[in-house]
């Protein structure tokens, strides 16, 4: 099974060192893939939650190890094999709920908690998978009004989709309906490294109560490489298979009858049919989903999102000047959509991990990171797009009734393309831009965005 380094061609020359990545989840064990990095652990509602070894995990808190090891797990335990993107990055452990029960309320006391405390631990990265009861406007949900500040005060939050594609009630719930978070949803590429074997997976997805499209970007959401929980029935009986997996035919009937029960092979295998051991191994390695004697594989947007926070303490590695709706530009600008899916369910693409560090790395050596998106002024609205590929960029809308010629851009020496238009009178507004005469997009500068009859997205200007 491919690392998902290698899955992503990522780039190798950023691990997070430096960052503090802050991880709300259900419960989290002290994984040794992360030893030494954990800069601190709260559990917001339950006072008995610890990361102490000395005690059997629970069940509740399998989800948290895995997501933060996915995010910034060193791949101890496999060699370096699976190790995550940020396995530079210090971490602080937020639990959220008690056994597993999370809410609203208990998201919104964790990201309270986190408001207070997110400068004693440095925190610039967030990673939320997980999400509370039914989407509701903004003024309605004191979740996203929280993630909302969290940005306001320069923390870049990353939020898993949800997995409800396929209900009749598929829209994302906070916090990753907020405006300004990222929300990620996911793709299956079948484990390769071509790069362009792309399917979608059954991501959350549509226009918010608030009228926001989202995901805004995919990220792997199947077979997923992650650990097994150390000290875990299933961690011993992993070790058990790896044994045998690694065994010659010789040894294995000997093997079997000391190890068949720890593998928990059928009570009724010959164990002396080398050909029937090794079959019945390699059925329960499958059917556990292990990878490795210490990882298994596992699915869903809530692994998805902490591989787009490791990009992004890569990208913070790479430029910590980079602010919040600079990081979200740069993600959207680098993703590459996928051909012929449905644009409400992928948002803006596939997230492309390498060029988004570089688009890093150049504005940390000099390119100032452009504000884009519409600025309205008092008599006019300024317009600024980034895109070092286009020959021609024109800006249509129902301000100018879809006339694509009509407001041109200009180049500036910064490499931005800009223009302005007269303040229209107060409205809702549709428009796009048209690039080299051929290609319609939304404005990645603007997170107002919503479904056109074209199974595309119109950016949407309020004035």
């Amino acid at each position: 099974m491919a690392p998902t380094a290698e899955r992503l061609g990522s780039h190798p020359d950023f691990t997070g060192k430096g960052v503090t990545i802050a991880l709300l989840d259900a419960g989290f064990t002290a994984h040794p893939d992360v030893a030494g990095r954990i800069a601190g652990f709260h559990a917001v509602d339950d006072e008995e939650a610890s990361l102490s070894p000395a005690r059997p995990p629970h069940p509740w808190e399998w989800h948290g190890t895995q997501t933060t090891v996915v995010a910034a797990g060193d791949g101890a335990l496999s060699d370096g094999v699976y190790r995550g993107l940020a396995s530079g990055a210090r971490l602080l452990l937020v639990q959220v709920g008690r056994e597993g029960s999370i809410h609203d309320e208990q998201i919104a006391r964790a990201l309270e908690w986190l408001l207070e405390n997110a400068a004693r631990f440095d925190v610039r990265v967030v990673n939320i998978s997980l999400g509370g009861d039914r989407d509701v406007p903004l003024p309605d949900s004191r979740v996203n009004q929280l993630a909302e500040e969290a940005v306001k005060r320069g923390l870049i939050l990353v939020v898993a989709a949800g997995n409800a594609g396929g209900n009749v009630e598929h829209r994302s719930v906070p916090p990753a309906s907020a405006p300004s978070v990222v929300t990620v949803g996911g793709y299956h590429d079948w484990n390769s490294e071509d790069g362009h074997s792309f399917a979608l997976y059954t991501s959350s997805y549509g226009s918010t109560a608030d009228g926001l499209a989202k995901p805004e970007l995919l990220a792997p959401a199947m077979e997923v490489a992650a650990p097994i929980v150390v000290g875990t029935p299933e961690f011993r009986t992993a070790q058990a298979l790896a044994r045998f997996v690694t065994a010659p035919d010789a040894e294995l009937t000997a093997l079997a009858a000391e190890e068949g029960s720890a593998a928990d092979l059928p009570e009724d295998l010959d164990v002396h049919s080398a050909e029937a051991i090794r079959a019945a191994v390699l059925l329960r390695v499958h059917d556990r989903k292990i990878v490795a004697a210490h990882y298994q594989h596992v699915d869903g947007t809530s692994f998805a999102s902490p591989i787009v926070a490791s990009v992004v303490a890569q990208m913070l590695e790479a430029n910590p000047s980079l602010t919040p709706a600079a990081v979200k530009e740069i993600l959207i600008r680098t993703a590459e959509p996928i051909e012929g899916a449905p644009a409400e369910r992928q948002g803006f693409g596939v997230m492309n991990a390498r060029h988004a560090v570089e688009a890093a790395v150049a504005e940390a050596n000099g390119v100032p990171h452009p504000e884009t998106g519409p600025l309205v002024e008092e008599s006019r609205i300024l317009f600024r797009y980034l895109d070092d590929r286009a020959k021609r960029v024109c800006l249509a809308g129902e301000f100018n009734e879809w006339d694509r010629d009509a407001a041109a851009f200009s180049r500036q020496e910064d490499g931005m393309w800009q223009v302005e238009i007269a303040r229209p009178a107060a409205g809702r507004y549709r428009y796009k831009l048209f690039i080299d005469g051929r290609h319609w997009r939304s404005d990645p500068g603007n997170n107002a965005r919503d479904l056109d009859a074209f199974g595309t997205f119109d950016s949407i200007l309020t004035i």
